[in-house]
Order: structure tokens, then C-alpha cells, then sequence
């Protein structure tokens, strides 16, 4: 009856570290996927946020050499072809273009999508009035080109200065909720390490009981045997 006994603790015990097992194996397995998780939440924080904001900025520094050299020519009367207008309001756009097209690779909330498609449209219209002002100062009607500028350039490089800074302000916000959920995930790691220490202190206290148990029953044994 003692030998039955034991053995059917030691069923339990075994049945009981099986349990365990399994769940540190799950354990494991989800702390891996959070590791993965946080590693794309970086990633994405890098290569989605933080260096598509840095093409912002530089896509308004080249917006502001366009408005700057064009407003050179219209109101310090300097001359157009010493300062290369046609070709630096070539290479300006160039840059920005490149710029627009990387930005655009990236992933984008549906926000930053509509953002997106107002300003390049923006940035389409801006081209389009550069090319008339031109036009008219390499045909020495600076005074219509001033007046042109007046009239719809400012404007139009003021909207596209407003849709750069509504694009960084939801760059900001995303990159806040990215930073938010890794936060979670951190959480969760937390708590995973903590079940697997648990986990852990709780095969040793059944090891523990295990060599226990082991103990009793041969002390029991020996004893019969002298008896």
C-alpha cells in the first residue's frame, strides 16, 4: 500500500511538472513575440518616424531656398541669371521631389495620406506659378511677376508650410502612440519574466518534495525491512 502510495504521489508530482512545462514553454513563446513586437515597434519608431521627419524639415529647408531666391530677385532687384534662377529653382525642386517620393514610401496613417495628397497638390501649384514668375523676370516684366507673387505666391508657400507642420504634428502623435505600446510590451515582458521566476521557484519547491518524499519512503522501507 505504501509502495502504491508513493508511486501515485510521484504520478501527480510528475502530471503537476508537466503543467508547469508547458506553461513555461508558453511563457517563453509569448515573451519571444514581444521581444519580436518591440523590436518592430523600434524599428518602425526609426525608419517610419524618425527619419521621415528629418526629410520634413529638409523638405521645408528647400521650400524656404525657393521662396528666398525668388524673393531676392522680386524685391532687391538682384539679377536673375547671376543668381542662376532657372537652375537653382531646378535643383530646389529636384531635392524636394526626391524628398516627397521617399516620405511617401513609408508607412502612413490615413491622416498623413490626406496630408500627403494636399501637398504635393500644393507643392504642384507652387511649380506652376515658379515657372511664370520666371517667365516674366527673364522677360523683364518684373513688376507683373511681383505683382503675381503678391497676389498667389505667398499664399501658396504659406500653405505648404501648414501642411509640413500638420505632417510633423501627426508625425509627433504617431510616434507617441508608437512609443506608448512599447511601453505596454514592456509591461507584458515584465510580467512574463516574473511568472517565469515564479515558474521557476515553484519546480524547486517540488524537487524539494520530490527528494522529501523519496527520503520518507526508503526511511519506511528500511525500518520494515529490520522489522
Amino acid at each position: 500500500m505504501r509502495f502504491a502510495y508513493s508511486i501515485q504521489q510521484k504520478v501527480k508530482i510528475a502530471v503537476l511538472l508537466f503543467f508547469i512545462m508547458t506553461c513555461s514553454i508558453l511563457i517563453r513563446i509569448l515573451e519571444d513575440k514581444s521581444v519580436k513586437n518591440m523590436n518592430e515597434s523600434f524599428i518602425s519608431l526609426y525608419n517610419d518616424r524618425l527619419v521621415p521627419a528629418m526629410d520634413l524639415y529638409h523638405i521645408v529647408e528647400n521650400l524656404y531656398a525657393r521662396r528666398n531666391i525668388i524673393e531676392s530677385v522680386l524685391y532687391t532687384n538682384a539679377q536673375a541669371h547671376q543668381l542662376d534662377l532657372r537652375g537653382n529653382l531646378a535643383r530646389y525642386n529636384r531635392n524636394i521631389d526626391s524628398l516627397v517620393n521617399k516620405y511617401e514610401k513609408t508607412y502612413l496613417v490615413q491622416q498623413e495620406k490626406v496630408q500627403l495628397q494636399d501637398l504635393k497638390k500644393n507643392l504642384k501649384s507652387i511649380m506652376t506659378m515658379e515657372q511664370r514668375l520666371v517667365n516674366h523676370v527673364y522677360n523683364n516684366q518684373s513688376a507683373v511677376a511681383l505683382n503675381d507673387y503678391e497676389r498667389q505666391g505667398k499664399a501658396m508657400f504659406s500653405n505648404a508650410t501648414n501642411y509640413l507642420t500638420k505632417l510633423i504634428d501627426t508625425q509627433k502623435q504617431v510616434g507617441n502612440e508608437i512609443i506608448t505600446d512599447t511601453e505596454r510590451i514592456v509591461s507584458g515582458s515584465k510580467i512574463y519574466s516574473n511568472l517565469q521566476l515564479a515558474l521557476a521557484i515553484l519546480i524547486g519547491i517540488l524537487i524539494v518534495g520530490i527528494l522529501f518524499t523519496s527520503n520518507v519512503v526508503n526511511i519506511r522501507n528500511d525500518k520494515f525491512n529490520l522489522n
